[in-house]
């Protein structure tokens, strides 16, 4: 299994977030910015909602915006983290659906943003794959690298869940 945060040669991606459906945004704590030097990416009031998997002081957003924080490694998860990020997931959803404009986000905005955001496309009736697909194309090839979060997704974090569980 790969992992952002231990591969020194997985590239910051170009933007500090990028729409992956209307309304719904993935997107992490450092981007290379048009100096081609990495930089913070730091929220202010761009969005109704904000979900982080991986908190760093500085980075927003600010006071008054919706804030979920559900910190989770980029590598296995247990019973309880899925669960995290299924809840993360229908909240999402459910912004989604009232209009609002979520932000999901981890420190590149590659895996746990993208097992969330993929997450939540299945549940409005996206396959797997087909969730993977356009979050690649949305955000970057890098998306989703981390093989495992692509193996819960196919099973169905439900599925992963309860395996999890029977070996916790």
């Amino acid at each position: 299994m790969r992992s952002s945060r231990k591969q020194p040669d997985v590239p910051a991606p170009d933007a500090p977030w990028n729409e992956i459906v209307p309304g719904l945004w993935m997107g992490g704590h450092e981007f290379r910015g048009h100096s081609g030097q990495v930089e913070f990416a730091v929220v202010r009031d761009e969005f109704d909602l904000v979900q982080t998997l991986l908190r760093l002081p500085g980075h927003g957003p600010d006071p008054g915006v919706e804030h979920h924080v559900w910190p989770i490694p980029d590598g296995p998860l247990d019973g309880t983290q899925l669960a995290g990020v299924m809840r993360l997931a229908q909240a999402a959803g459910d912004a989604l659906e009232e209009g609002r404009k979520i932000l999901v986000r981890c420190f590149h905005g590659y895996n746990r943003s993208g097992l969330v955001v993929a997450h939540a496309l299945v549940r409005r009736g996206a396959s797997a794959d087909e969730a993977i697909r356009l979050i690649r194309d949305r955000r970057s090839p890098w998306a989703l690298h981390n093989d495992l979060f692509v193996e819960y997704l196919r099973a169905g974090l439900a599925t992963a869940r309860l395996l999890e569980e029977l070996t916790e």
